[in-house]
């Protein structure tokens, strides 16, 4: 009996610190300023797919020229993505589709864009949206902005 309330209490113990870590590593994310929540989806669905598939929720923080994304779900200290300012191509901008309103948050605008050969989409409010296409658009006298 004793036995099974220490290992109830030890697995207790490490929940409640792997939360503590969690929440840790989004405050260290943040410190820096400049995040926005931000989902991500690096695969288009196929077809006969739904489209609310392959979304990955996500925070972004802008670092000089380059902006780093690092998965909400994760204990990796390291951004999952890291996106040059001179090489993202915005193509398109849109409201989510179909089953894309349950997989993303409320009031999202869905951002097509190509960096460095890949295609990804990004999902963002309206005011991180701004914000996003007003730091692509701030670049330095020389580099060429794609922004559609």
């Amino acid at each position: 009996m004793v036995l099974a309330l220490l290992a109830c209490g030890a697995v207790l113990a490490l929940v409640l610190l792997g939360l503590l870590v969690f929440g840790m590593r989004r405050r260290i994310i943040q410190r820096s300023g400049g995040t926005f929540d931000c989902s991500a989806r690096w695969e288009p669905p196929r077809s006969g797919q739904s489209a609310g598939k392959g979304w990955i929720y996500g925070v972004a923080r802008y670092n000089g020229d380059h902006i780093e994304w690092f998965r909400v779900f994760s204990y990796a200290p390291r951004p999952r993505l890291t996106l040059e300012r001179d090489r993202i191509q915005v193509r398109e901008r849109r409201h989510p589709q179909g089953d894309e309103e349950f997989a993303l948050l409320s009031g999202a605008l869905v951002l097509n864009c190509r960096h460095d050969g890949l295609d990804l989409e990004l999902a963002m409010s309206e005011d991180a949206l701004t914000g996003f296409l007003a730091w692509l658009e701030a670049a330095p006298p020389g580099q060429r902005v794609n922004v559609a």
